[in-house]
């Protein structure tokens, strides 16, 4: 059965930020995606923890997205990671990558805030509404304090938007819970 998201199976690779003299070096950042697509990367997802979304300013986080959007030129695809834990903030970076022409955003779950339930449908119904870029949700309770349930999960994936699942709790048991629950697709880390 096909899911939602299955543009997006297949390998995904968290891009760095490569910094020079304390700015992002947009050169490195060039060849690093040119390097990817010969690779033969599917996706590529630039902004996420791995690209330093946390220590970059709001201005460099969207030159990232939009150097990686452009490099890649539609020769794979841009997962660009949104997140926040300011809804608010979210909804900017989301709305940013569409423009730029990303095809997908990567949206952790809001940390430090420790949202209820009720909290995290919220969060990601407010996103959902203010783009129609499809969105990627990404549980990582060993960064963001607060796990999502599979029944959050399960209700946060009836908003159509939602498309897949980065689920990095590491327990299997919540891997196959969400599966069973939903039709988003499943990535790994």
């Amino acid at each position: 059965m096909s899911t939602k998201g299955h543009a997006f199976a297949g390998l995904t690779v968290a891009l760095v930020t490569p910094f020079r003299n304390g700015e992002v070096d947009e050169a490195a950042l060039r060849r690093l995606v040119d390097w990817q697509v010969a690779q033969g990367t599917h996706c590529v997802s630039p902004v996420g923890t791995t690209g330093e979304s946390p220590t970059l300013s709001h201005d460099e986080h969207e030159r990232v997205i939009a150097i990686v959007c452009e490099q890649a030129a539609g020769r794979v695809k841009v997962m660009a990671g949104t997140g926040s834990n300011s809804t608010r903030e979210a909804v900017r970076l989301t709305k940013y990558a569409q423009k730029c022409g990303a095809d997908a955003a990567l949206v952790v779950a809001p940390y430090y805030n420790k949202p209820t339930a009720e909290g995290f449908f919220q969060h990601y119904r407010a996103i959902t509404e203010a783009s129609s870029l499809p969105v990627v949700l990404y549980n990582i309770p060993g960064r963001t304090a607060k796990n999502m349930e599979p029944e959050t999960i399960a209700r946060i994936a009836e908003l159509s938007s939602v498309v897949a699942i980065k689920e990095s709790t590491g327990s299997m048991d919540q891997a196959s819970q969400v599966k069973s629950l939903t039709q988003l697709t499943l990535l790994g880390r």
